[in-house]
């Protein structure tokens, strides 16, 4: 196979990371979804919901990094695009059915229903976004022409929070909140997830990639060389502590905007802002990782971002009138400041993961120099199942944390909480996800890639 330019196509890079749009919105859609769907449609109480959502986050521990295995396997003979086609197909049709039933009549059987075809859905998840995020280490040799890869995909992953955050809960409240709204979302986010994922199956079929190495037939045999990277270590624990916070966060935005801030209308205009901000700072943060370098301005957006996530702690419902805008409406003081940090989240937190997906490509390219070949699959199935596993246990500590708040389930409609409630709430969007982020940083201080002459032979 004809080895890739270091300079990667525009049509590449946008085949590459459409992709990623339906991607995100499974990923996003069900971990900010189903706590309510299950809470407030199913009667499900909160700290079970959690279980539900981690057994099948657990089972990845193991299904991630075996796909990685067996896409590395294959990639010689067949490449990884037959994965991306069946994942593509099979993720689509499990979010659907996600959200398909809206009475169980019983809430444990819910739980059970819930947690089953969860687990189908994460599996077929895992063989669309293993491979394809191995795909990023594999179209070039250039540090610099990864990260551009990744703006790319990032710049999809914002329209896929857009619609998976922004459009899919006010849609279900738009249209009643009841049976017939889940559905509607359902299936629209469906038919989204399977277009926009077949996309880089269908593109990325005839692109030339680094080639493989010499793949062992045993997994272990595959996985020792990887983990024996102290780089690729070091991000990873970095990026699983980090995403445990991040979880905890997401489990509650719906539940910020609807019992904390009393204004789920406002969640389109904060995701606009959020997206429209994310966007615009992929080139800074090109130019500044060239600069500065990847690690340093990895830690840059990451102490900004903690800095804005604890202010969410202080938000409240807005009472006044500040002034009248164009498409979002009167808008209170409260709401500015929300508005506000959405511009900042966007700037920052689409720094951190753009330089930590592409410091990933980094030890992946540092694994290739040492042993010859990279084991791609591998690194890249570790990587998703510490982050699967992380967005696992977040909804697992937001949901005892809610417990213990004094959360209130229901059935058929939101329940009004107490304003301890709201204040656990509160917690879990702002100190709990800085705090996480904060030990992060001092696990990634650690991190350090040293130069290594590329392998004579192939490992």
């Amino acid at each position: 196979m004809k080895e890739p330019l270091a300079r990667v196509r525009t049509s590449t890079l946008l085949g590459y990371g459409t992709g990623q749009l339906g991607a995100q919105i499974f990923r996003d859609t069900p971990a900010v979804l189903l706590p309510i769907f299950m809470t407030t449609m199913l009667g499900v109480p909160a700290w079970l919901s959690g279980i539900v959502i981690l057994i099948p986050k657990l089972w990845l521990i193991a299904c991630d990094p075996l796909v990685g295995a067996y896409s590395d396997r294959q990639k010689r003979a067949r490449g990884r695009t037959p994965f991306l086609l069946v994942g593509a197909i099979l993720t689509s049709l499990s979010f659907l059915a996600l959200f398909a039933i809206t009475d169980y009549g019983d809430p444990r059987i819910a739980a059970a229903a819930i947690c089953l075809l969860f687990f189908i859905g994460s599996t077929a998840f895992s063989i669309f976004s293993v491979p394809y995020l191995a795909i990023a280490s594999e179209l070039s040799l250039d540090p610099h022409e990864r990260t551009r890869i990744l703006v790319y995909r990032m710049l999809f992953t914002t329209v896929g929070v857009l619609i998976g955050v922004g459009v899919a809960q006010p849609l279900v409240f738009a249209l009643g909140g009841g049976a017939y709204g889940w559905h509607v979302m359902a299936i629209s986010l469906a038919l989204i997830c399977l277009v926009t994922m077949l996309v880089p199956a269908i593109t990325l079929r005839r692109v030339a990639m680094l080639p493989g190495g010499a793949t062992p037939e045993r997994f272990l045999a595959q996985l020792k060389p990887v983990l024996a990277n102290t780089p690729y270590m070091v991000l990873l624990a970095t990026c699983f502590v980090q995403g445990i916070g991040q979880a905890s966060g997401y489990t509650v935005l719906g539940f910020v905007f609807l019992y904390a801030l009393q204004a789920i209308w406002l969640v389109p205009a904060f995701i606009v802002v959020m997206v429209v901000f994310s966007g615009i700072s992929q080139p800074i943060w090109l130019a500044l990782s060239r600069r500065w370098g990847k690690p340093r301005t990895y830690v840059v957006s990451s102490v900004l971002w903690m800095a804005v996530t604890i202010s969410w702690f202080f938000a409240k419902p807005g009472s006044d009138v500040l002034v009248t805008l164009p498409l979002f409406g009167p808008l209170a003081t409260q709401h500015i400041l929300i508005l506000l940090r959405a511009a900042i989240i966007g700037l920052t937190n689409s720094g951190f993961l753009l330089l930590s997906l592409s410091l990933l490509t980094d030890t992946v390219d540092y694994q290739r120099s040492r042993y010859g070949v990279a084991h791609e699959g591998v690194f890249s199935g570790l990587f998703s199942a510490a982050e699967k596993l992380a967005f696992a246990i977040g909804p697992l500590i937001a949901g005892v944390v809610l417990s213990v708040y004094g959360f209130t389930s229901s059935t058929g409609g939101a329940a009004t909480q107490s304003p301890r409630a709201i204040g656990g709430i509160l917690l879990l969007y702002s100190l709990v996800p800085a705090g996480t982020q904060a030990l992060s940083l001092l696990i990634f201080s650690r991190f350090a890639i040293e130069k290594h002459e590329p392998a004579s032979d192939a490992a």
